[in-house]
């Protein structure tokens, strides 16, 4: 296993699992407080390599109370999205796009496993992601499946160190939606963030 997470390490570290930013303050964090309008539901993304099919990333968006990402060990920042302990806060469509679109390039696609649940699962999902604290790189799937095992009607999900593997376990859950979101831009991550952060601080400024 320690092979396999040394080489998850160096993979992931072009894919998206890196070391987490500052801690936000909770009124950064309050402001921009946002949920989307319907069902709760959770919603996995993998980001997975165009050439091997191998996984280089899990995260998983809550939409309970309000809506967030978990994103463990992620590299995802720009100026209007507070993190706290790996928690991306204020996930409006716009930043929703924003953080598909950073990490889908011409090396790696991203699929999006959207499943309903009820508001008493989301809300579970949501407080265990927000004392979940910071996770260390290649840690993601692990992270991500073993907060997933603890909410109810998840218990089925395994233990496991590979995107891939979580998301074909999460294929399995009744009511899932797939869909794969694909860009041709240049590989370089830190540059898809760097457009992205822009294009956010666009937005709002408009």
């Amino acid at each position: 296993m320690f092979r396999s997470l040394l080489a998850c390490a160096v993979a992931l570290t072009l894919v998206g699992c890196t070391q987490s930013a500052p801690n936000a303050d909770p009124q950064a964090i309050a402001a921009v407080s946002y949920r989307d309008a319907g069902p709760a539901y959770l919603t996995l993304y993998t980001m997975v390599n165009n050439r091997t099919g191998g996984g280089g990333h899990s995260s998983l968006m809550i939409n309970g109370s309000e809506r967030v990402i978990f994103d463990p060990a992620g590299s995802f920042n720009a100026d209007i999205v507070p993190e706290y302990n790996d928690v991306l806060y204020g996930i409006t469509p716009a930043v929703e796009r924003a953080y598909r679109g950073a990490h889908a390039r011409s090396t790696y696609h991203v699929v999006r496993q959207k499943v309903e649940v009820t508001p008493e699962q989301a809300e579970i999902a949501l407080q265990l992601a927000k004392q979940n604290g910071q996770v260390m790189g290649a840690w993601c799937s692990n992270a991500t499946a073993r907060l997933l095992k603890q909410v109810p009607g998840f218990e089925q999900i395994d233990m496991v160190y590979q995107p891939v593997k979580l998301q074909e376990q999460f294929e399995q859950i009744p009511g899932v939606v797939t869909d794969r979101y694909y860009e041709d831009d240049d590989e370089d991550l830190q540059k898809g963030l760097t457009e992205g952060n822009a294009d956010l601080n666009q937005q709002v400024q408009g």
